[in-house]
């Protein structure tokens, strides 16, 4: 039987080996950023004109490159001429929609966000630490949503819309989410864009993760857009995605979909703050992607270097840690959660930074980074090599072990 004092030891000699182990962010690899090294020789020197024989390095085209557009909308299951290629990631075209909708208000709405008492997001956790910081910094309520049966509560969703006049969005990460790995079912869907709420309520839809696949058990894209219109309310979703994980995570393309009227308000919005995106870098995309399936494809490439991680992870944790603790085992994107028990999380990830190993804070997956348990860590395998992320879960399994000792 291993006893504190044996998990004590195990922690010294875990320290004495120096060691210098990153888990914090959901990075891609060198390797992962090698598979896109060929968009840095496109577009060539003089092929810099889209498939119109427009001239990509003047200013214009304020929607985004058309091929572009076609090969990400069929992806997102987007009608072209609802979605926008814009900056070179999401984060900031999320950020200033909701600037935007604090400033003037939104399509159907009865004023700009920031006249409405109480304004307040819904946020399901573990949820999104950037999601979480944007609307901190700009001073909007978030009201923690925690799963039930690993699933969206919808009834507390529901209850919250009903009782809570201030509550004017909701963040989503739909496919593979940030950072328990779950998608939400096509019923979710259907609850999310049907039940009451303001007029001017909006889905925050991050789809960063839509098709990076782990298994080949792949989770679909759902409609939202069409199913929100079904259920007459078109202009509920905003939909966000980006080539981030994709491609090359410094230089990529950020784009957003939604209804008709809630595209021509970004793009009224938009045309004040830009005359226009980075076409060179859209084309570049395009002659490297080529097509959806030249997406689907490149994923694979990706998934062959990340599935072996994400298996490393599991089998650790499975070994060290199974009737101890508990943790998701995603199906795609990029984090794995582990729940370390009552009040171990903020000693488990201290303990990690003594030995070396760098963990994202204790709390970071919800809002205002209090988790109310104390036992949420998000792990990151993406960006470690193999040998150092399997030195660093065996690691960080023996800080969650000594942590729940001396809680004992």
């Amino acid at each position: 039987m291993t006893t504190i004092d044996d998990l004590r030891k195990a922690h010294d000699e875990l320290r004495d080996r120096q060691l210098s182990l990153d888990l914090t962010r959901g990075k891609p690899s060198p390797s992962q950023l090698d598979l896109s090294s060929a968009l840095l020789a496109l577009p060539g020197a003089t092929d810099f004109r889209d498939a119109s024989d427009t001239d990509l390095r003047n200013y214009g085209g304020a929607d985004g490159l058309v091929e572009l557009r076609s090969i990400f909308g069929e992806l997102l299951g987007i009608p072209v001429e609802q979605l926008l290629a814009l900056d070179t990631t999401s984060l900031p075209i999320m950020h200033d929609t909701i600037v935007n909708a604090l400033l003037h208000g939104v399509p159907g709405g009865s004023g700009p966000w920031r006249d409405v008492a109480g304004l307040a997001f819904l946020c399901p956790v573990p949820g999104y630490d950037r999601h979480f910081s944007i609307c901190e910094a700009l001073g909007i309520r978030m009201i923690p949503v925690p799963p039930v049966n690993g699933a969206l509560d919808l009834e507390a969703i529901a209850a919250h819309l009903a009782n809570d006049p201030g509550i004017r969005g909701m963040w989503n990460v739909p496919t593979y989410s940030n950072p328990t790995g779950y998608s939400y079912t096509e019923d979710e869907v259907r609850a999310l864009v049907s039940m009451p709420a303001a007029d001017d309520f909006r889905l925050f839809w991050d789809n960063a993760y839509a098709v990076h696949h782990l298994t080949d058990d792949e989770a679909p894209v759902i409609d939202v857009l069409g199913l929100a219109a079904a259920a007459g309310n078109p202009d509920r979703p905003f939909v966000f995605a980006s080539t981030s994980k994709i491609t090359l995570a410094g230089g990529g393309v950020g784009f957003v979909g939604a209804s008709p009227a809630n595209i021509a308000w970004v793009k009224l919005r938009a045309s004040v703050r830009s005359i226009g995106p980075d076409k060179i870098n859209q084309l570049r995309h395009v002659r490297f992607l080529k097509s959806a399936d030249g997406v689907r494809a490149h994923m694979r490439n990706q998934r062959a270097l990340l599935a072996p991680k994400f298996d490393a992870v599991l089998e650790i944790l499975a070994r060290r840690l199974s009737g101890v603790a508990e943790w998701s085992v995603p199906k795609g994107g990029y984090f794995i959660t582990l729940e370390a028990g009552e009040g171990c999380a903020t000693r488990a990830i201290a303990l990690a930074k003594e030995a070396g190993i760098a963990v994202t804070g204790a709390g970071a997956p919800y809002p205002y980074g209090d988790d109310p348990h104390d036992s949420t860590i998000r792990i990151a395998p993406s960006f470690p090599s193999l040998d150092d992320l399997t030195a660093a879960i065996d690691g960080l399994s023996t800080c969650v072990l000594l942590a729940q000792a001396e809680r004992a």
